[in-house]
């Protein structure tokens, strides 16, 4: 096997340990979101860097909900220069929870909040502030990662300690997968690949949810095929006053 068998092979496995331990995590995320959509309060995403990509592949998304915003910050994406600005801003005390006091996220809303190791100061300040707050916050991490570096914050907390839910990516510990042989450092990394499957799931569900409650979904279409734009302005005429990214 080369590393491209060896790749597929290894995000099979990480799924399957996924599925297999992180379920009911999922599940009760799912019913989080559901509920705060059949409610009509907010549901927010977050992550820092690379971690927020998980965001962007919610929001505005064909086959998602519409009422999941992302939380754009900045020096918290990956289109500012230098690229390394972003790794020396998430480790700022005080910044995450302007962040967040600077959205309309209010009590009873949800949070899903993604970083790998937790450790930072952003994601931790976030996480805090939104419990604090009254919001339901969803952690998506990697423990064997986050359990077993140092936090980076004063309180020697990580994101983890402010979760209602944690679910882990049960990826590899710093999260690169493959150790490829003539090769000292480990190369590519699961948790964009297996974190999105996660998000996904959870979105999947809690639109499953709100079905069974016999409620509508607000859900995208693509605007690409016929309809799809006069369904998503119904969508989000319906559902305006939950959505905070036009």
């Amino acid at each position: 096997m080369n590393a491209i068998d060896l790749y597929f092979s290894e995000i099979s496995r990480i799924l399957s340990d996924v599925l297999s331990t992180q379920r009911d995590a999922i599940e009760r995320a799912a019913e989080a979101v559901a509920g705060a959509s059949m409610r009509r309060s907010n549901i927010f995403s977050f992550g820092c860097s690379h971690a927020g990509l998980l965001s962007m592949e919610l929001f505005y998304r064909t086959g998602g909900m519409a009422t999941i915003n992302p939380i754009r910050a900045p020096g918290m994406m990956l289109e500012i220069s230098p690229i390394t600005m972003t790794s020396e801003m998430e480790r700022m005390e005080g910044y995450g929870e302007m962040i967040l006091k600077n959205t309309p996220a209010k009590k009873g809303d949800v949070l899903l909040i993604h970083s790998v190791s937790g450790r930072n100061a952003v994601t931790i300040e976030m996480a805090r502030a939104a419990q604090a707050l009254g919001m339901t916050v969803i952690a998506l991490t990697n423990m064997q990662t986050s359990t077993t570096v140092p936090s980076r914050h004063s309180s020697g907390k990580k994101m983890y300690d402010f979760a209602d839910i944690v679910i882990d990516n049960c990826g590899c510990r710093g999260d690169s997968a493959l150790q490829l042989e003539g090769l000292a450092e480990k190369t590519a990394p699961s948790s964009t690949a297996v974190g999105a499957v996660i998000a996904n799931a959870v979105v999947a569900r809690a639109i499953e949810r709100m079905l069974e409650a016999g409620v509508e979904p607000p859900v995208f279409i693509s605007a690409n095929i016929e309809g799809g734009d006069e369904h998503n302005r119904r969508i989000m005429e319906q559902y305006k006053d939950n959505i905070f990214y036009m």
